[in-house]
C-alpha cells in the first residue's frame, strides 16, 4: 500500500482501490474496472471536458488538466489525489464521458511514466 497517512482520506480511497478491490476482482480487474469506470460516466453524465476535471477533484481521483486537443484524441495529464497502482477505473469512465460528449465511439489509453500519467482518448467519427 501506498505512504497513505492511516488518519487522512486518502487513506481509506487507497485501501478500497489497492488492497480490497485486488482481492475481490482477481484476474478480472482490468477489465471489471475499466467497465464500472464507463458505467459511472453513464451514472454521472458530463456535459464539458471542463466538468470532467471538476467530477476527477469531486470524486478524489485528482487533478485533471487537458494537454492536448487534436481532431479525434484529447490528451489529459492526471495528478492523483493519493498514490494508486491502476488508473483503469478512470480511463474508462474518461472514454464514456468523451463517447457521450462526441457521439462516437470513444476508448481511453493510458501512458504512464514515474509518477507522471496521461490518458489519451480517442473516437471514432463515423
Amino acid at each position: 500500500m501506498s505512504d497513505t497517512n492511516s488518519t487522512s482520506p486518502a487513506f481509506g480511497y487507497a485501501l478500497l482501490r489497492e488492497t480490497l478491490l485486488p482481492e475481490i476482482l482477481g484476474h478480472d480487474e482490468p477489465e471489471i474496472l475499466y467497465w464500472a469506470g464507463k458505467s459511472l460516466a453513464r451514472k454521472y453524465p458530463c456535459t464539458s471536458v471542463e466538468e470532467i476535471m471538476e467530477f476527477f477533484n469531486k470524486a478524489y481521483w485528482g487533478n485533471l488538466k487537458l494537454v492536448n486537443e487534436k481532431k479525434r484524441e484529447l490528451q489529459l495529464k492526471l495528478e492523483p489525489t493519493c498514490d494508486t497502482y491502476s488508473f483503469l477505473l478512470e480511463a474508462g469512465f474518461l472514454a464514456e464521458q468523451l463517447s457521450t460528449l462526441k457521439q462516437a465511439a470513444a476508448e481511453t489509453y493510458l501512458e504512464e511514466k514515474k509518477e507522471d500519467y496521461t490518458f489519451s482518448v480517442r473516437w471514432d467519427k463515423e
